[in-house]
């Protein structure tokens, strides 16, 4: 169900809130009066809920990671995709070049394409403790959070299925039942521009309401040569979340939020990075002969650095993604040892993709000397997909303390429904025309462009339910002076998952599976203080991927859960009372896993050629260890740093490809290596903040930086990306006091500062066989640099 554009609603919205004659407006302008009240603070001391009960985090025995708000701020941080950098073991990267789902992954845990119904992410991310099923929809803009908490490692027992590498939990600003209006507006390169409102409302009748409302509009950063069509890395989002939260009586809570947004964005340009890296024989045969290459279009290029401009026009429109929710957390203290929550959401995501990533670089690649009218000609594969999900589920939880507070538990139930659909098509709009080579739009509906007259890949519906109850407890005895810390949890876990694979090559199949899955998860933890400000400890866990099937294969086989058992050990210390260190290392075996192997090859009933994709189980243990190591503080009163920095290896034993040897794929049929994808050897991060008080305002500079090592991007592939390095800085004049009461906050702000370019994803699938031309590759986002203006009051 498509949702309703309201983008004139939020700009009319975020005018009447803004004061008059006030051109614009920044938000989380706390960077200001509450910033310059912690001067004094040589430390943060920050609050987790990891645990799903407040916690230090120094003190929590979990490797997590916080990016507060102003965090978030100062790196101009306005989407998940943003914050990758940001802590080094957490990979962020767009599923192929669009960048409406994102790829997740921590600790080496990614999964190569959930992008699909009946496939799953390996890393879970939750909003507000609402687990979100889908990749896509994850990139929408961010709606006012007050931190993301990143979790490292296995979270099988408090948070279950599908984070086996870990968690990414996002905490909303809840409603303060004060009057309060945070708003921002601003303009940046590429026709930029962003508005942020943020209004509490003061309580009645025990209600308090918040409303936040935002939108990010930003030109394509390469051109498309097609009149009226858009180019690459185009984005248009806007988002609206009310909460309301009521307190009837003492002692309990009900918090109901709804947001919804829409997102318009187009795919990073996929680029000729290369021509016939195997050195081939050029061939201007038709049919081209086995084992040679295609000459180079006419006009298009090769092209080692990011484009500006396209060789080719195609014919692009936006991606459109929509996505609502609706949630419902109450809580009751029953006495002060008791408390009981619920939290019930229902969640609904809507895509529209329409995905000319590569024009004529991509496969398949056209033979310029196929007679008139053969399908040789065409070319420029646009790939269109309809996916609908809806999800609902519940939780009950009952977190308390026994003991004279020394054991503290949390247990829970949990139940999730889902239910996926997609349907897919690959037309080609260009065709190849004339013996002086002329490239000629196709008709939409001959080519299957048009709704209606789609030859539909591929289409399938998945269903799936999941239930589970846990225990987590921490136990503090009363031995060696109330140093040690004992947490034992566990977690069962019933998954139910079946769905139908109704459409292949635009044929009616009639596949279907099965999978019925049941496991539990255990955590034990033993944590000692060896001063009051050096804690150390030890954790054994375990977590999972749940099975299923792959839409893009012929078969639609099921495959069954892999799992990861996790060794770890690690240290969180306040050291000259104004840094703290954090350090972790890690060892985890993973089995079961779960690997694509990719075909092009006839369908065996259409003798249509396809992409045809396969996940097996893969034999064997996988081995991925590392080091984690991050350390924050003040320097001076007025200057504060980070440092963090992760080193991964990883140790994956080679298995079978499954599809039949041929003379068109010699790999076929025989043992060969597999990579673990987008996880960097070594990965690091810094940051300088600076904060220098003014006879009127504060002066805030900012300054952080990223650097990662090469990674691969596909399993069966040995070819890696570039190494990564970008600068992001702001610098501002915040807490400008205007009125009684009313900050301004006047920044300049830029991503990628010294505007350096690297592949981030980079495809070795054109190097032989039908598609012979080279490796097309994707690009990171050239340098953006925007100003805004911010209230407070």
């Amino acid at each position: 169900m498509k949702l309703k554009s309201y983008r004139r609603h939020i700009l009319a919205t975020a005018a009447m809130l803004a004061v008059p004659g006030l051109a614009f407006a920044e938000v989380a302008a706390e960077a200001g009066a509450d910033a310059a009240a912690d001067q004094g603070v040589l430390v943060d001391d920050l609050i987790v809920t990891a645990t799903k009960r407040e916690t230090n985090l120094r003190e929590t025995p979990i490797a997590i990671a916080v990016i507060g708000a102003e965090t978030m701020k100062a790196a101009q941080v306005q989407s998940l995709l943003d914050i990758a950098s940001s802590v080094p073991t957490l990979r962020m990267t767009t599923f192929e070049s669009r960048s409406t789902a994102l790829t997740v992954g921590i600790r080496g845990i990614v999964p190569n394409d959930a992008n699909q119904p009946a496939r799953e992410q390996g890393v879970g991310v939750y909003l507000d403790g609402v687990y979100l099923g889908r990749q896509q929809g994850l990139n929408a803009g961010i709606l006012d959070l007050e931190r993301i908490e990143v979790l490292r490692g296995p979270q099988g027992t408090l948070f279950g299925r599908n984070t086996e590498g870990g968690a990414v939990s996002m905490v909303t600003r809840r409603p303060t039942g004060e009057y309060g209006l945070r708003a921002t507006a601003g303009v940046s390169n590429f026709n930029g521009y962003n508005a942020d409102a943020h209004l509490d409302l003061p309580e009645i009748a025990g209600v308090s309401i918040k409303i936040d409302a935002a939108l990010q509009h930003r030109d394509e950063t390469t051109k498309n040569p097609m009149e009226g069509q858009l180019g690459w890395n185009y984005l248009d989002r806007e988002g609206l979340r009310v909460s309301a939260m009521w307190r009837p009586i003492e002692g309990f809570e009900a918090l109901y939020a709804y947001d919804t947004a829409r997102s318009e964005s187009t795919p990073f340009l996929s680029q000729l990075v290369n021509y016939n890296p195997l050195g081939l024989p050029v061939s201007t045969v038709f049919p081209r002969p086995s084992g040679t290459i295609s000459p180079l279009p006419p006009g298009i290029g090769v092209h080692p650095d990011r484009q500006k401009v396209a060789d080719a026009g195609v014919p692009q429109q936006a991606s459109i993604d929509e996505i609502s929710g609706h949630s419902l957390h109450m809580k009751y203290e029953v006495n002060p040892n008791l408390e009981i929550r619920s939290i019930t959401a229902f969640r609904e995501v809507w895509v529209e993709q329409y995905d000319n990533a590569g024009g004529p670089n991509r496969p398949p690649v056209f033979q310029p000397n196929a007679p008139e009218g053969n399908s040789a000609r065409n070319f420029s594969r646009y790939s269109l997909s309809d996916m609908e999900q809806f999800q609902r589920s519940q939780e009950f939880q009952f977190v308390g303390s026994a003991f004279e507070d020394r054991l503290d538990y949390v247990v829970g139930l949990y139940y999730f429904n889902e239910k996926a659909w997609e349907e897919a098509a690959t037309p080609s709009t260009l065709t190849y025309v004339g013996s002086n080579g002329n490239y000629v739009v196709r008709d939409p509906k001959t080519a299957g462009i048009t709704r209606g007259f789609r030859a539909i890949d591929r289409g399938s519906v998945a269903k799936s339910t999941s239930k589970g109850i846990y225990v987590h407890t921490v136990y503090n005895p009363p031995i060696l002076n109330d140093q040690m810390k004992i947490t034992l949890g566990g977690r069962y876990t019933s998954d139910d998952k079946e769905g139908t694979l109704y459409k292949v090559s635009n044929t009616a199949r009639n596949f279907q599976f099965e999978l019925e899955e049941n496991r539990f998860d255990p955590t034990v933890t033993i944590g000692f203080d060896v001063t009051p400000d050096i804690n150390v400890y030890g954790t054994f866990s375990t977590g999972y991927r749940a099975g299923g099937a792959n839409s893009r294969s012929l078969s639609y086989a099921p495959f069954e859960l892999e799992e990861v058992e996790s060794f770890e050990i690690g240290l969180k210390a306040l050291l000259l009372d104004r840094f703290n260190v954090n350090l972790a290392l890690f060892d985890m075996n993973r089995t079961n896993t779960q690997i694509e192997f990719t075909l092009v090859a006839p369908d065996p009933v259409t003798g249509n050629t396809r992409n045809t994709v396969e996940t097996v189980n893969a034999p064997g243990t996988s081995d991925i260890r590392g080091l984690e190591f991050d350390v924050s503080g003040r320097i001076t009163e007025n200057l504060r740093a980070s440092f963090a920095y992760a080193y991964t290896e990883t140790n994956v034993p080679d298995a079978r490809n499954p599809f039949p040897a041929s003379a068109n794929c010699p790999a076929c049929g025989t043992i060969q290596p597999v990579y673990i994808i987008y996880t960097p050897k070594h990965a690091l991060s810094g940051s300088l903040d600076y904060v220098q008080p003014l006879e009127f305002a504060d002066l805030r500079l900012h300054l952080d930086a990223n650097f990662s090592t090469g990674t691969q991007s596909f399993e069966q592939s040995p070819e890696k990306t570039d190494d990564a390095f970008v600068v992001n800085a702001r610098a501002s004049l915040a807490n400008w006091q205007v009125a009684e009461g009313q900050n301004i906050t006047v920044s300049v702000w830029s991503r990628n500062l010294l505007n350096n370019d690297y592949i981030y994803r980079r495809s070795t699938e054109g190097r032989s066989g039908s598609n012979a031309i080279g490796d097309y590759a994707n690009f990171n986002e050239p340098r953006t640099f925007g100003l805004e203006i911010s209230l407070k009051y």
